[in-house]
């Protein structure tokens, strides 16, 4: 009796060899046509999928922003716009593996997206997701080869983050016919008026049962594809069934920056010794506490009249500007001379709620003219000027 496991083993061979033929076609015609040295990819690619109207057009803008790219998107479907493809995703199906690698990988190698491109809409089928491994395989193949040439800056070390927005079928459906009557709408105040530019309209808004099917399509080729990036690339799964602002709150909670991952290994170990800021953000109240406490035990005297003076001279000044937000104060206080004592007036200032920075200025001032050889005698002054910021009164003068 036949092993199914077996079957279904061979399926998966047959699967990634049909990719490995379709890669390496494709492949091989872009060297033909641009030459080896001018495969230059992207160093960052953001694949952007999701189901049928689940935001992917409304978030792109928002993604290239958190990751500071400011190239078009590319979306795969536009790419795909002969009869043939035209028909079939009409129909709620999907463009051939074949076609959609080549028109893509022509694209990406376009000057402009070589800091990094999103991809709305790839990869969508298993075949596609093994084209991508054997793509980043290929960049990374072209890094090593030019990391310690002149050409080195134009090979990095490519970076994949997998986006993927999920929404229930219910609300896919619902999304799908609400675009198609609000494009049919704005669609009919052009005819009746002339004013604007009509949208195109996709067969799939406009019927139920042609909606539900573009999502099952989703559901089951899309999706398992999708899913497989989790275990290769930064996986970010998106609940995008929520509000936009709340989408867009839950993408920057998935992208954090890390270093670590997109770096040249030798930039990042240049860079680690100094600390993250949220590394230092995260004990600095309670360094904070502690410093102050220690002022208090181990220099009192110095510590209260520190104290003394920001009540006495400094508060008043600051009441003053309390609409602004932002006050300056000079002074010539020889107790600043003490580095311990600016050290306390700082963190007074911030265990208040202000932000203070101190500028130490040394000028010099004339006292007296000595008669018989005409020097100009005097001495050096030490001023400090404490700028201190905080958060001024909600309430304006019109």
């Amino acid at each position: 009796m036949p092993n199914p496991r077996q079957g279904n083993q061979k399926s998966v061979d047959l699967e990634v060899k049909d990719a490995q033929l379709i890669f390496a076609a494709v492949w091989e015609r872009l060297e033909d046509e641009i030459g080896h040295e001018n495969l230059r990819f992207p160093k960052e690619l953001i694949l952007l999928g999701g189901a049928p109207g689940a935001g992917k057009g409304t978030q792109t803008n928002f993604l290239m922003n958190a990751r500071g790219l400011t190239c078009p998107p590319i979306v795969v479907s536009d790419l795909l716009v002969t009869p043939e493809a035209q028909k079939i995703k009409d129909e709620g199906g999907m463009v051939g593996d074949k076609e959609v690698v080549g028109i893509l990988l022509q694209r990406l190698l376009h000057e402009e997206f070589r800091d990094g491109a999103v991809l709305d809409g790839f990869p969508r089928t298993k075949v596609q997701v093994e084209c991508l491994k054997l793509l980043v395989d290929k960049i990374s193949q072209l890094h090593s080869e030019y990391e310690d040439t002149p050409l080195a800056t134009s090979f990095r070390r490519p970076v994949v983050h997998a986006v993927v927005l999920f929404i229930s079928e219910a609300t896919s459906v619902a999304r799908q016919l609400n675009r198609g009557r609000e494009v049919a709408a704005h669609n009919q105040e052009f005819e009746d008026t002339r004013l604007g530019e009509r949208i195109e309209e996709r067969a799939t808004d406009l019927n139920e049962e042609t909606a539900r099917r573009r999502y099952r399509v989703f559901k089951e080729h899309t999706w398992s594809a999708l899913t497989s990036l989790k275990e290769i690339y930064h996986y970010h799964y998106i609940n995008a069934e929520g509000p936009i602002k709340e989408v867009e709150e839950n993408i920057l909670n998935e992208l954090q920056y890390q270093s670590s991952l997109e770096l040249e290994p030798r930039t990042f170990d240049r860079l680690r010794p100094i600390a993250l800021a949220e590394d230092i953000i995260r004990h600095a109240r309670q360094d904070l506490v502690r410093r102050l406490d220690s002022y208090e035990l181990e220099h009192t005297e110095l510590f209260a009249r520190t104290v003394e003076i920001i009540n006495e001279k400094f508060t008043p000044i600051i009441k003053r500007h309390a609409l602004s937000g932002r006050s300056i104060v000079n002074t010539e206080d020889p107790i600043f001379d003490n580095p311990i004592a600016l050290f306390m007036l700082i963190d007074i200032f911030s265990e208040r709620g202000f932000h203070a920075t101190v500028d130490k200025n040394n000028q010099k001032v004339a006292e007296r003219v000595d008669l018989n050889t005409g020097e100009i005698i005097g001495r050096t002054k030490t001023v400090y000027r404490i700028q201190i910021h905080f958060k001024g009164s909600e309430i304006r003068r019109r």
